[in-house]
């Protein structure tokens, strides 16, 4: 008569993920956000200034500025898990 073990389920292991595959922290999705909505206040409070806030002496460059703070944010959106 041949001796039948019953089957075992394996120890269950945790999966180790990359950094690669980890979801964001707590604090990405605020951030990216955050930035986008500076970025755009920037602009406006470019606009609605006139040119004279929220740097005056940078000028026309407060426009670059702007779009450069929400670039940040919308570069962040690519690594948004």
């Amino acid at each position: 008569m041949a001796r039948t073990n019953p089957r075992t389920k394996p120890a269950r292991s945790e999966v180790v993920r990359s950094g690669e595959d980890a979801p964001n922290a707590v604090w990405f999705k605020p951030v990216m956000f955050g930035f986008m909505l500076i970025g755009l206040a920037w602009i406006i409070v470019f606009y609605v200034s006139q040119g004279t806030l929220p740097v005056a002496t940078l000028g026309s460059w407060n426009i670059l500025v702007g779009f450069g703070i929400a670039f940040v944010g919308f570069l962040m959106t690519t690594r948004w898990r």
